[in-house]
């Protein structure tokens, strides 16, 4: 029988899971297993998945399941060098040079073990079967909107965190907005046909912003785009790669512009092909804000698990899209699982 393990997330900050108890119950049915770890951060109650049939395990016991358990969480292991026997479903960033990335693949080779990574669910024509990109895009609009209100109020953004709901935190921030007056920013989107640049331009939307919507037929020129600057907010939801262009140059710090928030959703600043060239590390929930001119303010927020702002909806909405391939869990020679595999024994050879 297939056995699907739940692990609880150990990150900071990361109350997400990948497998709702209605979603639990539709693998039990199917015959498959599912043991779910307590967890003392997961934004899902437990209950939900003792109703729907669920093994409880306790917190963290995962390297202790059954050999042929299959270990399903969303973000990375604690790197605590131990080799890893078990096949794996999690995002483990690991398949682009990351150092971290390549030491997780050297405690996979150890132990034997197999990554399923999410990035790499992929259907026959390349596209991802799941993603985060909506709630990445609007919770990294509302977090750049927290860091425009914060500079008219002369200050830097100060700490965030998670919200029990999406109402929650446009209730927040329209309060937050209506004590400064009734003007509110500009702001440009770049990617904005894309999944995260939907999600940004909604959050601007439901507040009441103005926004311009760009996506490649409007960068296609390869720029310069003085446009950026003319705006008081900039969204980047493009990830980087060979041939993006700059949209953001350095010069921008003190070049005429309107600009006052950059938020880079896409968040990539190591990246040699990053079209945000004013800063070179990402922010944190502490910190959201790193100032890189002062007079006038240019404030980057570039936070890389923003969904986990809002737990509760992405997590639903992440495991609706999954779910259909966690049925097929029975096969994984095949599909979108023999297709991560494929992706995976490629780069383990490397290793």
């Amino acid at each position: 029988m297939t056995h699907l393990w739940v692990r609880a997330e150990q990150r900071a900050n990361e109350e997400r899971v990948g497998l709702t108890p209605e979603g639990a119950r539709a693998l039990i049915a199917k015959g498959i297993r599912v043991t779910v770890e307590q967890s003392s951060v997961r934004a899902i109650p437990l209950q939900g998945y003792r109703n729907a049939g669920c093994e409880i395990a306790p917190e963290n016991t995962w390297p202790d399941a059954p050999a042929d358990a299959i270990i399903f969480g969303l973000k990375e292991l604690p790197e605590d060098g131990t080799p890893l026997p078990h096949r794996h479903i999690l995002f483990g960033h690991a398949y682009k040079g990351q150092p971290a990335g390549q030491r997780l693949l050297a405690r996979f080779k150890a132990g034997g073990g197999t990554m399923y990574d999410l990035e790499y669910l992929v259907n026959t024509d390349g596209r991802r079967v799941a993603a985060f990109g909506y709630w990445a895009g609007f919770a990294g609009a509302a977090v750049s909107m927290k860091c425009w209100a914060a500079q008219q109020r002369h200050e830097i953004a100060g700490p965030v965190g998670a919200y029990s709901s999406k109402t929650a935190l446009l209730d927040e921030l329209q309060a937050e907005l209506d004590q400064i007056g009734s003007h509110r920013p500009t702001a440009i989107v770049i990617g904005a046909l894309g999944r995260v640049g939907t999600g940004a331009a909604d959050l601007c939307t439901a507040l009441g912003v103005k926004v311009t919507k760009w996506d490649m037929a409007e960068t296609a020129s390869g720029g310069p785009f003085p446009e950026v600057l003319q705006h008081d907010l900039f969204l980047n939801c493009i990830l980087a790669r060979p041939g993006t262009p700059v949209f953001v140059p350095a010069s921008a710090k003190t070049d005429p512009r309107k600009l006052t928030v950059i938020g880079d959703i896409a968040c990539d600043p190591d990246s040699d092909f990053s079209p945000v060239k004013v800063y070179d590390r990402t922010t944190t929930w502490a910190e959201p804000a790193l100032r890189v001119h002062d007079a006038p303010p240019l404030d980057v927020t570039a936070i890389d698990n923003l969904p986990s702002m809002l737990p509760v909806e992405s997590s639903e909405d992440y495991a609706e899209q999954l779910l259909p391939s966690l049925l097929t869990l029975g096969s994984l020679d095949t599909g979108v699982w023999g297709r991560a595999k494929a992706t995976f024994d490629q780069h383990i050879q490397n290793t």
